[in-house]
This record gives C-alpha cells, sequence and structure tokens, in this order.
C-alpha cells in the first residue's frame, strides 16, 4: 500500500549539552518519511524547499526509496528553525524563518492522488483539508496537530478532525484542545469530536491509543543513549503509518503493532541529532528491538 506524507521539510540549528548542529536536515515530512520507509516500500512527501536547500538532502530521501516528486523548489530560502534545549524533554525556539513555507499550499501531484495511506504533518489545519480536498481513495489518513494551531486554529482543525481517522497529540495539546485534565476523559471526547483513533504521545512515559472500542499503552522503549528529541513525534508517526501502510490493515492487532513500531523508530531518532542515527539502522535492527519490547512487556 502507497503512504503520502504532507508536512514541513526544513533546516535545523539544535543545540544542547550533548553538542549542537547547524542546518541539519529537519521537518515533520522528513522525520516522518524516513522513518517510515523501514517499513513500507511507496512513500511519497509533498512539501515546499528554498533554492537553499542542499541537494544531497534529496539525494538522502531518495536513497531510502522516499519519491521527491512532490516536493516544490520555491523561489527563496528554506524554512529554517533554531533552538536550545536545557532539559531534552521540551525545545526552546530561540529563531524561526518560514521563508519559502509561509507561502505553502500543497501541490499533489496527480500519480499521488490515490495514495491508500496518508499522514499530515504538524502544519496548519487549513493546508491539511486542502490535502484531503484532492484525495481520492484513502483507506487511512493521520494527523498530527500542536498547541499553535489549538490556540490559533481552532475553528479549522476541529473541522478537520471528522475527516481522518488517527489524530496524533501529545498530553499537554490533547487536555487543551478538550479542556478535560484526565487524559482518559479527554481521550474519549477527542474521539467524539471526529476521529476513529487517538494517539497520545507521552515522551519518556510513552504513548497510548484510544477508540470507543480500544487502549493500548506502550513504554518508551529503554535506551541509555538520548542526545537529541527533536523530530521523535514524527518518526513515532512515521513508524506507525509505516507498519500500518505495509500490512494495508486497521484491525486492533495491526494499530496495536503499528505503536509498538512507533515507538521502537522514535527510540532510535533519539540517539543523536537531527535524521543521523535513523539512517544507520537497518530493519532487523528495528525487529530486534520490537521482539525485545515483547518481552519487556510480558508478565
Amino acid at each position: 500500500m502507497s503512504l503520502l506524507i504532507c508536512g514541513s521539510i526544513a533546516l535545523d540549528t539544535v543545540e544542547n549539552e550533548h553538542g549542537k548542529v547547524a542546518e541539519a536536515l529537519g521537518g515533520s515530512a522528513t522525520y516522518t518519511s524516513i522513518a517510515a520507509s523501514y517499513l513500507c516500500d511507496h512513500i511519497a512527501i509533498v512539501g515546499v524547499v528554498g533554492e537553499d536547500f542542499p541537494q544531497e538532502y534529496i539525494e538522502l530521501l531518495e536513497k531510502r526509496n522516499v519519491d521527491v516528486t512532490g516536493v516544490e523548489t520555491a523561489k527563496g530560502k528554506t524554512f529554517r528553525w533554531c533552538a536550545r534545549y536545557d532539559d531534552l524533554s521540551e525545545a526552546i525556539t530561540l529563531d524561526t524563518q518560514l521563508n519559502v513555507f509561509e507561502e505553502f499550499s500543497p501541490k499533489i501531484p496527480k500519480k499521488f492522488e490515490g495514495a491508500e495511506y496518508i499522514y499530515l504533518g504538524n502544519i496548519d489545519p487549513s493546508l491539511q483539508k486542502e490535502v484531503l480536498q484532492k484525495m481520492n481513495n484513502t483507506a487511512l489518513i493521520g494527523a498530527d496537530t500542536m498547541n499553535l494551531w489549538i490556540e490559533t486554529k481552532n475553528k479549522e482543525l476541529k473541522e478537520l478532525l471528522p475527516q481522518i481517522d488517527v489524530l496524533f497529540i501529545n498530553n499537554d495539546e490533547l487536555k487543551m484542545l478538550t479542556e478535560e485534565k484526565n487524559l482518559l476523559k479527554a481521550a474519549n471526547i477527542a474521539v467524539e469530536m471526529g476521529p476513529k483513533f487517538v494517539v497520545v504521545k507521552q515522551g519518556e512515559f510513552g504513548a497510548f491509543i484510544y477508540s470507543k472500542n480500544m487502549l493500548f499503552f506502550t513504554p518508551i522503549f529503554p535506551t541509555t543513549i538520548v542526545k537529541d528529541t527533536t523530530g521523535a513525534g514524527d518518526c513515532f508517526a512515521g513508524g506507525f503509518m509505516g507498519y500500518l501502510s505495509s500490512v494495508g490493515k486497521t484491525d486492533e492487532k495491526s494499530m496495536k503493532k503499528a505503536l509498538i513500531y512507533g515507538t521502537i523508530l522514535s527510540s532510535y531518532n533519539i540517539e543523536d541529532f537531527s535524521i543521523k542515527k535513523v539512517c544507520k539502522i537497518s530493519k532487523e535492527d528495528i525487529q530486534k528491538r520490537y521482539e525485545k519490547l515483547k518481552i519487556f512487556t510480558q508478565f
């Protein structure tokens, strides 16, 4: 099954106690597509870059068998994000330069319009809805959001929710969206807003998936190496959507496995800056962690 990913493509400058990277490859579409490429053979991304975007990054995506036909090169500079982490659980944004991303309007190549699985990265919900209007053969639609859109585009976000199947969101964002402090009550309210499933990312405490008929928790994969948490949530979504599109199923067992694969891809991402570590692993590495996590959680 094919997976279409729409989101940001960026150049990130990130600094924390472990070091610093400048103008590293980042963005939601980037992290998600690279993570998903280990599980799904047919991936395409839609995004925009500037004239200054390094060709080596395009080639890196192509080496991961990611179709970049939908990556537009616009006149101007690429979206840039600069941040510092005093605590790896939270980024302190120092500078955001939207550049060509400010005028981004998703252009879906004709050959992608029949993609069965869609992932809408953390972008304006108006743009997310715009993508869905151009699709005609969807089996599952996942979408991410954030506090900015909950605050500034609440109406548009709530119009989007009935059109998607899976909402990816973290603890604080879920509470903000639903105005409910109890997480399970909040998850139930979110499902009533439209999506069939809510995937709640809980950082170092793992994640859970909720629907009217299912509740399943997974811990993080334990690792002693944590260098950079940038993109961890996007890699999580990549593992989740990549697995589902590879099996072409959305039954309860598949959704639970997808949550595990998301956890594993995220665990590799945090072991180095940018996409360095997640580009160096193999399918065998992923499966080894999958089997270990099964053992860790059995009782």
